[in-house]
Order: C-alpha cells, then sequence, then structure tokens
C-alpha cells in the first residue's frame, strides 16, 4: 500500500460501517484522511481512533457538499486525491406500502450524495489532470430484490451515475470505480434484524465492512495508468 502514503482522501459515511473501515484502511496505508459523517460525536470518536480529521455534513444536501468542499480545499490547498463515496441510507418496505419521505432519504444518502461531491471536486481534479472517484454501490443495483424499491432506484441509479462519469472523464487522468458488495453487516440492518427473517440473509453470513474496505483501498493502490472501472464483491460459499 506504499502508493497511498501521502495521499489525501475524503470518506463519507465513516463514522461507522463500511466508510469507517475504508477510513481506517487507507489512514494504516499513510494517506490524510478526512472523515464525513453527520453525527457529530460518533464522527469525532472514529477519526481519533483511525488517526484522520473529523468533518461533520450532510452530504445529501448541497449546503453540506458546499461546506466539506470548501472547508478541504482551504485546508489542502486543493482537492482531495481521493473522494470515497461510502454514506448509505436503507430501507425495505413493498412499492406500495413505502414511505415517500423514505424514499427521498435514500436517493439524497445514496445518490444525490456522490452527484453533489463529483459537482464540488470534479473541476479540480481535471484542472490537475488527476483524483479518483470511488463510490460504494450494492448488489442491489444490479439486481432486484423484492422490497428494495427506494433503495435499489438509488443504487442502480448510482450505476448510471459511476457509468456517465467513466465516460465523461476518459483520457483526463480522472478515474473512477464502483464497488459493489453484496449483503454487507453493517448498522444499516439493526433496524430490520435479518436474523428473525427467512428471507434475508443472517448477518453471520454477510460481508464485514472490512471485506468491502480492502476492495476500495485495492481499486485506490492502482497505479495512476490503471483503471478498475467496478468491483463485485460477495462472500465466499
Amino acid at each position: 500500500m506504499d502508493a497511498l502514503k501521502g495521499k489525501t482522501a475524503v470518506v463519507t459515511g465513516a463514522s461507522s460501517g463500511i466508510g469507517l473501515a475504508v477510513a481506517r484502511q487507507l489512514a494504516e496505508a499513510g494517506a490524510w484522511v478526512g472523515l464525513v459523517a453527520r453525527s457529530e460525536a460518533p464522527l469525532a470518536r472514529a477519526a481519533a481512533d483511525v488517526g484522520g480529521h473529523a468533518m461533520p455534513a450532510d452530504v445529501g444536501t448541497a449546503s453540506g457538499v458546499h461546506t466539506v468542499a470548501t472547508y478541504v480545499t482551504e485546508l489542502l490547498g486543493d482537492a482531495p486525491d481521493l473522494v470515497i463515496s461510502a454514506a448509505g441510507a436503507f430501507g425495505l418496505a413493498r412499492l406500495h406500502e413505502a414511505d415517500p419521505a423514505d424514499f427521498d432519504r435514500m436517493i439524497a444518502a445514496n445518490l444525490r450524495a456522490p452527484f453533489l461531491l463529483i459537482r464540488a471536486f470534479l473541476p479540480a481534479m481535471l484542472a490537475r489532470g488527476h483524483g479518483h472517484f470511488i463510490h460504494v454501490g450494492s448488489v442491489a443495483g444490479r439486481v432486484a430484490y423484492p422490497e428494495n424499491g427506494a433503495y435499489s432506484a438509488s443504487k442502480f441509479g448510482l450505476r448510471g451515475l459511476h457509468q456517465v462519469l467513466l465516460q465523461e472523464v476518459r483520457g483526463t487522468g480522472v478515474r473512477a470505480t464502483l464497488v459493489e458488495p453484496a449483503a454487507t453487516d453493517t448498522p444499516l440492518w439493526d433496524l430490520i434484524n435479518p436474523d428473525a427473517r427467512a428471507d434475508l440473509p443472517p448477518r453471520a453470513s454477510m460481508l464485514r465492512p472490512e471485506d468491502v474496505a480492502r476492495a476500495v483501498v485495492y481499486a485506490a493502490a492502482q497505479p495512476a495508468g490503471v483503471q478498475i472501472p467496478s468491483i463485485a464483491v460477495e462472500a465466499a460459499g
């Protein structure tokens, strides 16, 4: 992981789950890491734990992303080398029973946030000729599951956004990677308790956040001339 020493990274959703695991592994590889999440106290603890820099903000809003982008640019004097979108929202409901507010919540966290971060940091990356966006998607962005209407809409949308980004940055030195994990044991499952449902995988059989983080860090550590457009990650067995 020597390739990541001295690199700068912004990781969203970094107070827990996949985002926290990514932040920790990047810091261990020698990168400067800015951790972003809405919850200030858990974020401060996470940043202290991994040796990163806490930046509380809601990246599902334009004002939140503007705050992060302004702060990071002033602190570093440039856009970060890596922008990892790991913030996420999840819920299960049949389409005809889904709450529109939950739909909006998942679209904001899973799709609008990566879009806003691209708008905020891509111009500087294009101007200097390098940078890397890594988006944490989901198997639900490729496969339809019952009760995943809102979640799949956001993750299928993220996949489309990523594909367009790949085309628009081709040949510029800016790279983009979509990491699509299967079910991962993160706090997103806490309110659902999949162990009590026969139609959901038990938490013990899910991927660990560290498993997904390794895929993110692997993509981030590739030489400048190597792009990994997408990585699918699933539990073996």
